[in-house]
């Protein structure tokens, strides 16, 4: 350990991502990528923007992303001041943990949840508490009746893909005009209910975004967050005290040409969400459980095979799924919904496995 690194360094536990192996001809259904590319609107935008010399890599983006900002609220009936975006919803997290969730009673989130909200609290020195899921995995809100700082949850879940209903959302929400109530929607498109038409309503709703999954652009790190007014004033004066230009040119339209293409994108996710499906009823046939989905993934067990030794026999079949060695679901796999042919080929090796 390094005799340099600061007191808050030597305590972090880092997030550990999913698996990016560099082999060729993997089945890769571990880290909820989309499994089709993005509109190809995005090239097309990306190319203008380069131009014939590239000249404009030269200068700096805008800082402000107001155009980027002007569409993601005409899309969804906003102003542009409620618009906030940043890096990835993962840099966009993190700026909402220290700017909106630092204060002197813990921030809560259920116990099994995107694993990054708990390094986020470590990074910034967050008091925060727990709240257990349902025994079915389910986030109740009458169970967050407690004093606290703030309140963060994704929604469908991460890793369970179960969703809270737009009713219990609001509930939450109304239940806590004290403080700020976080909702991820890093999978909402897949078959949940936004909570982005609470936002009028409900000064300490923060919703977070991403273009990651949905919008197929994992790769081109662009996430948003949408509320009040002046909860965006927060997160932009923190931004603008680390740093000015998170999103660089070539994310900025490749993004805008994403959103935009509203016929591609409605197309890309009705195939996800009809091969989830597909694989949800395959993997019954073969003695799997697997949790309501209404994300691009889905978790599942069988009752007579560990979930670890599955894993690696998967891969050694060269197709990787996400396992996690955490109380109460180390014996579920996390399994990327992609193409038809993909999904065939895992539920393929999966009868082989399971004989």
């Amino acid at each position: 350990m390094s005799q340099y690194w600061s007191t808050v360094v030597r305590s972090l536990t880092p997030y550990v991502p999913g698996e990016q192996p560099k082999i060729a001809n993997l089945i890769k259904l571990n880290t909820n990528e989309n499994p089709y590319p993005p509109s190809p609107r995005v090239l097309q935008a990306i190319r203008a923007e380069l131009g014939e010399d590239a000249a404009r890599l030269r200068l700096y983006p805008d800082p402000n992303a107001d155009l980027l900002k002007a569409t993601i609220a005409r899309l969804n009936g906003l102003s542009a001041n409620q618009v906030f975006v940043g890096n990835g919803s993962d840099e966009v997290l993190a700026l909402v943990f220290q700017a909106l969730l630092k204060h002197d009673t813990p921030t809560c989130f259920p116990d099994i949840t995107y694993s990054f909200y708990p390094v986020y609290c470590g990074l910034y020195e967050i008091d925060y508490r727990t709240i257990p899921l349902a025994e079915d995995f389910s986030l109740r809100p009458q169970d967050y009746a407690t004093p606290c700082g703030g309140i963060a949850f994704p929604n469908p879940n991460a890793p369970t893909a179960k969703a809270l209903s737009l009713i219990e959302v609001e509930k939450l929400v109304a239940a806590h005009p004290e403080c700020v109530v976080v909702v991820d929607e890093a999978y909402i498109d897949f078959g949940g209910e936004s909570a982005i038409p609470l936002i009028q309503r409900y000064p300490n709703l923060l919703v977070v975004r991403t273009l990651s999954k949905s919008h197929g652009l994992a790769g081109l790190r662009v996430g948003y967050a949408v509320g009040d007014a002046a909860l965006i004033e927060g997160l932009e004066r923190v931004k603008n005290s680390f740093n000015s230009y998170p999103l660089d040119r070539l994310a900025l339209v490749g993004a805008i040409a994403a959103l935009e293409d509203t016929q591609y994108f409605e197309q890309t996710r009705q195939a996800i969400m009809r091969t989830r499906e597909k694989l949800v009823a395959d993997l019954a046939t073969l003695g799997f459980e697997v949790l309501p989905s209404t994300a691009n993934f889905i978790f599942a067990r069988h009752p007579q095979h560990d979930a670890a030794t599955l894993a690696q026999q998967l891969r050694e079949q060269s197709i990787l799924v996400r396992h996690f060695k955490l109380p109460r679901i180390e014996q579920f796999l996390r399994i990327s919904i992609g193409t038809q042919a993909e999904c065939a080929a895992l539920v393929a090796a999966l009868r082989k496995i399971s004989g």
